[in-house]
Formats: structure tokens, C-alpha cells, sequence
């Protein structure tokens, strides 16, 4: 399994800099110079991302929380307000102690108000509002843990692990009601949809595959029959009930379609760079006939979701495993890269509006609020910005680095960091004082 190629030290090696935003008239493939270009040569100006009235809506099903929020995985949330300064109001100690690079897992709301968060330590911990603890489950606690971010719904949190498990367990006890047993590991996140879950899985060969199971009791109901994708699929999977696809990506460089509900294999999609150089790690966002994603061949792409061809890409500065955000009020399209960049895009045609720089590379998906969007980065950083701008509301420090995707309950900032020193791996005996938190940010008083 291929990790992050450009490992962070600990927060005192950090450099600092100014940030700052670029705006262009952006740069999608086949019309338009390299990056490096734009950035020297962009058109910087003070307009804005204009409001487009596209009326198109997300699947949000009833009762149910999860990553990225809908069906889509647009990660938008357009009545959720985010403070303009924010406070500490707790941090959940020792959550992330290990070394493994892949983003972080996110936090997810409870039903009762309470929230869960998921740990690389391979715990599932329950938490009040107040952060008062009041389960902890146990799952992959000797390897890489758990970074799949859980499904909530039915009375029960569906989260997979490192030992290639899927996991239900009970919300009101923390008990495991099943434990399903699908390959060799599992860093995606599950999908919910209609009392099934939809899980991507590792095997060590290397190898993967897809697979439905029934959400009440664990029974798999369909797996891919070729086992695709053929390779590590990280990549969290996306349903687009309007276009009748289910899609996800892969380490091989591929981005696999399948119809939806009916689950025939439908095509492929070959990024510049495929294999290794053009693995496919974030999770897939479908939005408007499209499939928007990056790739480590340093392009975000959109991929028509019919016949999986490429209807634009766009080149960054470095490789990409952030998830994309999408913003159906301005047809736009919210990712990091690994140049330490956020980008704003335009959704139909994959131009620039604007770019926020960090200090180092953005791993985690940003999260879309209202009239900001929230984003962690490694130089250790989480950001609020303004989204039809780019410019810079906040921005808090820690110790370690932030590569979870932020997630805002009741008014108030969800999110966790990697260990700013791990040890070689999770579990390892040669342990450290320092550990990777989660933390809960509420509005200034």
C-alpha cells in the first residue's frame, strides 16, 4: 500500500508563512498553461464567485449521517452557520497515534446530540456534546485502526478497519452487534443507502473490490465479480441515484462505474498517469452528470458519469488526495493538493476562481458551510475562508497535523488531527508522549 510521499515532521520544523489568495481566470486541461504559469502570471482581481441559481439538490437520506453528508458526498451544508471566531471547547486526547499518512477520520453526529468520533488507534469513541466520553469500541487496535469516517443510522455507527472488517455497532451501548470479515483492510468509508451498505475493500495482493451488504445483519448481498477495482481502492465511493451510478476509485490510476441499484459494471476511467503515479486516494463526488475527484498525477478531474469520459481536468502544483467539496450555489468545486493550495473551480469547466495557499499539503476533504468553507492542512493549521472569495475569516494552530475533514453540529466545529511524532506504526511499543487529538471549536464569546 503506497503512502503519502511527502511525510511532515514535528510542528518546531514547521516554517511559517504568509497566506495568502490568488483569484485567476482559472486553468483546465487542453486550454491552458502550467500552473507554475498561472500562479506567476494570473490575473489577480477582487471579484467574486458569482451566484448561480442551478437548483440542483443532493440525497440526503432521512436519519442518516455520514461522510461527506449525502449520497453525492458533496460535503455541503447550506443552513449550517460556522462562527466568525471560534474558542476551544474540549479536545479528545490520544485519538490518532500512529504514523499511517491517510487522512484522518471525521467526526459524525449522533441522533441525541452527541457525537462519535473514530480514531487510527482502532477505537469508535461516543462523546456528549460536552465531551463527556460514553463508549469506546474496539476494532482494529493492533494495526492501522480505523480512517474511514462511519455511517450513522438504524441505532447503529457502520465503520470498517485496518483488519479489513466491517463493524456495526450499538449506539446506545457501544457493543459490536456484527463484525463482517470482507479482505485485508478497509481505509474507505461505508455508504448508506436504503437499509444496505456500500464498502470498498483492500486486499494484499494487490487487489479490491466492491461490496453491498445488508445493513441489519451484515449478510453481503452483491460483491463485484471481477474484484474491481483491481487495486488498493482507499477511495471513499459515491451513489448518484439521478444518473444511476455508483463509482470509486483506485491505487491502479482507474476510476470504476457501475450502474445503481442494479450494480452491472459500466466503464472505466484512466487518468494521465495510470498506476502508481496516478493512484486515486480521496473519496469521488458526483454532481450534475459528473464525477469530480484528484489524483496523485497532480489533476482533479470531472468524468462524465455516462460513459466515463473525461469532460475536463486541471493541473495543480503536486499530487492530489483531497476529497473534493461541490457548491451547487455557485457551480463550484472546492479541493486541496499537496502544493499546500486550496482551489475554487468551476464546476462545468474546471477554471480557476481562486486559490488559498497553506503551508504545507491539504490531505483532508473541505468542508462547505453556509457562506465559508473550513479546511485543514499539514503545516498543523485548520482554516475558515470565505468561500465566494477565498480570504481568510480564522485560522487556529496545533501541534500536530490536521487531515480530517471538518464537520460543523449544532453550530459548533468537529475535527482531528495526526500525532505530530508517531511511532512507526499504531500500537507500536515504542510509544510517545505526544498524540493527535479531536476537538471540538465553539463560537467566541
Amino acid at each position: 500500500m503506497t503512502n503519502d510521499p511527502h511525510p511532515v515532521g514535528g510542528a518546531a520544523e514547521r516554517p511559517r508563512s504568509r497566506r495568502g489568495v490568488l483569484r485567476t481566470i482559472g486553468t483546465a486541461a487542453g486550454a491552458s498553461a502550467s500552473l507554475a504559469g498561472c500562479l506567476g502570471q494570473g490575473w489577480s482581481g477582487d471579484e467574486e464567485i458569482p451566484l448561480a441559481e442551478t437548483g440542483r439538490e443532493q440525497t440526503v437520506p432521512d436519519g442518516v449521517a455520514q461522510f461527506r453528508h449525502s449520497l453525492e458526498r458533496w460535503g455541503y451544508y447550506p443552513d449550517v452557520s460556522v462562527p466568525d471566531d471560534v474558542d476551544q471547547a474540549w479536545r479528545l486526547d490520544r485519538l490518532n497515534t500512529g504514523s499511517h499518512s491517510a487522512a484522518k477520520a471525521s467526526a459524525v453526529p449522533l441522533p441525541d446530540g452527541g457525537v462519535v468520533f473514530p480514531g487510527d488507534t482502532g477505537y469508535l469513541i461516543a462523546l456528549d456534546a460536552d465531551g463527556e466520553e460514553r463508549w469506546r469500541a474496539g476494532t482494529d487496535t493492533d494495526g492501522r485502526g480505523i480512517h474511514g469516517t462511519p455511517a450513522v443510522a438504524d441505532g447503529r455507527a457502520y465503520i470498517g478497519a485496518y483488519d479489513g472488517a466491517l463493524y456495526a455497532v450499538d449506539l446506545e451501548t457501544g457493543d459490536v452487534v456484527w463484525r463482517r470479515d470482507l479482505g485485508g483492510a478497509i481505509g474507505s468509508s461505508p455508504l448508506y443507502h436504503d437499509g444496505k451498505i456500500v464498502m470498498a475493500v483492500e486486499y494484499p495482493d494487490p487487489d479490491g473490490s466492491i461490496f453491498v451488504l445488508d445493513a441489519d445483519g451484515g449478510e453481503v448481498l452483491w460483491e463485484d465479480p471481477e474484484r474491481r477495482p483491481t487495486d488498493h481502492p482507499h477511495s471513499t465511493p459515491a451513489i448518484d441515484s439521478a444518473a444511476g451510478r455508483l463509482v470509486c476509485g483506485s491505487n491502479d490510476g482507474l476510476l470504476y462505474g457501475w450502474s445503481y441499484p442494479d450494480l452491472e459494471f459500466a466503464w472505466s476511467f484512466e487518468t494521465e498517469s495510470p498506476g502508481n503515479a496516478g493512484e486515486i486516494k480521496g473519496p469521488i463526488a458526483t454532481y450534475d452528470g459528473g464525477a469530480y475527484f484528484g489524483s496523485w498525477d497532480h489533476h482533479v478531474y470531472r468524468v462524465d458519469l455516462e460513459d466515463g469520459t473525461e469532460d475536463w481536468s486541471f493541473e495543480t502544483g503536486d499530487l492530489v488526495m483531497s476529497g473534493p467539496a461541490i457548491d451547487p450555489d455557485l457551480n463550484a468545486v472546492f479541493v486541496g493538493s499537496h502544493d499546500g493550495n486550496l482551489y475554487a473551480l468551476d464546476a462545468g469547466s474546471g477554471e480557476r476562481y481562486w486559490s488559498f495557499e497553506t503551508d504545507r499539503p491539504i490531505t483532508g476533504c473541505p468542508t462547505v458551510c453556509g457562506d465559508r468553507v473550513l479546511v485543514g492542512s499539514k503545516d498543523s493549521g485548520l482554516y475558515e475562508l470565505e468561500k465566494r472569495t477565498g480570504e481568510l475569516v480564522w485560522e487556529r494552530d496545533h501541534d500536530g497535523v490536521v487531515t480530517s475533514t471538518p464537520r460543523v453540529i449544532d453550530g459548533a466545529i468537529y475535527y482531528a488531527e495526526r500525532a505530530p511524532n508517531p511511532p512507526a506504526d499504531a500500537g507500536s511499543a515504542d510509544a510517545v508522549d505526544d498524540d493527535g487529538g479531536g476537538y471540538k471549536l465553539v463560537a467566541a464569546e
